[in-house]
């Protein structure tokens, strides 16, 4: 009896996941960081070093947890299409998720820039605040992050449909999404150095170096999640199973980019 009820629990569709120390080392990598970069912000003595070192534990976990779960799903065949079916949900979900997040930014800024206060002289830039020139760098940027994700998609539909011919496309593919990915982020970078505001220049600044800001941090999540999906695709992680992690960072990168299209007509070009 007992014997059966051990076979009939290994015949489901579901995957039963282990314990891990992973989501609890995580969350305190996460809380150090946090609590580190808000007391370097404050001038706190050795405050830099602890934040580098929180967000290198950081990732160091997160090395840790993706080779748990890659070896789940691609050595031991854990994911079954119920679980993919779970995962691609739980990916939408997320992404939802973000869709709202930068609602609220958006709503911030249209919030300001429609009806502006008579405290900033009720014009829109405020008075003082040197805006950028749309179609310069930040055209730029949207044309080196449209061409990104034609290339991720590129990569993906060969993976999806088992273009195996396509394999030395696939990487070059991922190759070149990364590189304008990274692209991307040094401009934007650069965008930030040479600005004539701060964020601490009224609500102009706070708004946007809230939301391109958050915008950058995400485009530099996309790109290390499309480093993980290259490298699995180099060694082959994609015969054997559905590319389920392929699909969430394209619909990831997809995002990103849809998210920098509203950013570049709203605040970049209506905005100056």
């Amino acid at each position: 009896m007992l014997k059966q009820l051990k076979i009939n629990q290994t015949k489901h569709p579901f995957h039963i996941v282990t314990p891990s120390p992973w989501p609890f080392c995580i969350s305190l990598s996460i809380l150090s960081f946090l609590l580190s970069f808000v007391m370097y912000l404050h001038f706190y003595k050795f405050a830099g070093i602890f934040t580098l070192l929180s967000f290198c534990c950081f990732c160091l976990i997160l090395f840790g947890w993706f080779n748990d779960i890659i070896f789940e799903s691609t050595y031991q065949l854990k994911h079954t299409l119920l679980v993919q079916k779970g995962l691609r949900l739980g990916m939408i979900l997320f992404i939802i998720s973000e869709i709202m997040f930068f609602f609220s930014f958006f709503w911030a800024f249209f919030h300001s820039s429609l009806a502006p206060a008579i405290q900033i002289g009720a014009i829109w830039p405020p008075k003082g605040i040197n805006v950028f020139n749309p179609w310069e760098i930040p055209f730029l940027n949207t044309i080196i992050l449209l061409l990104s994700g034609v290339w991720a998609t590129l990569a993906h539909h060969i993976i999806k449909f088992k273009y195996k011919n396509f394999f030395l496309l696939a990487n070059f593919c991922f190759f070149f999404a990364i590189f304008l990915g990274i692209i991307f982020t040094c401009f934007q970078v650069y965008e930030y150095i040479t600005a004539s505001f701060t964020i601490s220049d009224g609500i102009y600044g706070s708004v946007f170096y809230l939301a391109t800001g958050f915008h950058g941090f995400h485009v530099i999540i996309g790109t290390f999640f499309l480093i993980v999906v290259g490298l699995r695709h180099f060694y082959n992680h994609f015969i054997l199973t559905e590319a389920v992690v392929v699909d969430a960072a394209v619909w990831y990168w997809h995002f990103v980019d849809v998210v920098w299209l509203f950013l570049f007509i709203s605040i970049y070009w209506w905005g100056s």
